[in-house]
């Protein structure tokens, strides 16, 4: 995507953030322009945030696991924040087939179609997506914000259309690209900064509707590779 793009700019700078506010001390021979036209479009990223205390929305999901079968199920959401994650999954004829509770601490499967009873840790949500999610993650994930998101901005590339940003986080190197008309996220990939792992994920996001001036993508998809595969495609629709 980098060497696509027209023009690319390395700045030499160290970023944080606090509430949201993206600070940049600058070393020497700083580039000046570089690091405003980085601060300026990392700020409006942020305008787009979802800000949410509560939300539910169905979701049609086609996902392939790394046993290479498909599936494709209804998925009813209802989160609040911080807090927890209610999810039902119907498949065929709109049978329920597994309920799941997560939240800060566990994760609670109810297989009713085998009549089993689970209770596990987050490192369960995390071994089967092969991501270091959490509870708060997994909600930023669903609600559409991106996720692992890092202010340590090394690098920018703009073709006109879209802007590119790339961090290097304590998990991945964040390659986030931002349409220059609405300021909405168009694509993310996260390579693994252990190279030893190999691990790379890639989220599209498309098809924003506008609802009271926020931005949502109704159509997502998410594709993590490292020893084997998990694609997974998202039609949301909010309730």
């Amino acid at each position: 995507m980098i060497s696509s793009c027209r023009s690319t700019r390395k700045i030499q700078s160290a970023i944080s953030t606090k509430k949201d506010s993206v600070e940049i001390k600058s070393t020497s021979n700083p580039h000046e322009d570089s690091v405003k036209f980085i601060k300026d479009t990392y700020a409006q990223l942020l305008s787009n945030k979802i800000e949410f205390e509560t939300f539910s929305a169905k979701i049609n999901t086609d996902y392939q696991g790394s046993d290479g079968k498909k599936y494709d199920v209804n998925v009813f959401i209802r989160m609040k924040k911080d807090s927890l994650i209610w999810v039902s999954v119907n498949g065929a004829l709109g049978i329920e087939g597994m309920r799941v509770l997560i939240d800060k601490d566990s994760v609670r499967i109810l297989n009713k179609l085998d009549k089993e009873y689970q209770v596990r840790s987050m490192s369960y949500l995390q071994e089967v997506a092969a991501l270091p999610l959490d509870l708060h993650t997994v909600q930023q994930l669903i609600i559409g914000n991106p996720v692992f998101l890092d202010t340590n901005i090394v690098s920018y590339t703009s073709d006109g259309s879209t802007v590119s940003l790339l961090s290097e986080g304590t998990w991945f190197r964040h390659l986030i690209s931002i349409n220059n008309n609405d300021h909405v996220v168009v694509h993310s990939k996260l390579d693994d900064v252990d190279i030893l792992r190999s691990r790379t994920c890639f989220l599209n996001y498309s098809d924003y509707e506008t609802d009271k001036g926020v931005k949502f993508s109704t159509n997502r998809t998410i594709s993590v590779t490292e020893k084997t595969k998990l694609d997974v495609k998202l039609s949301v629709f909010s309730a």
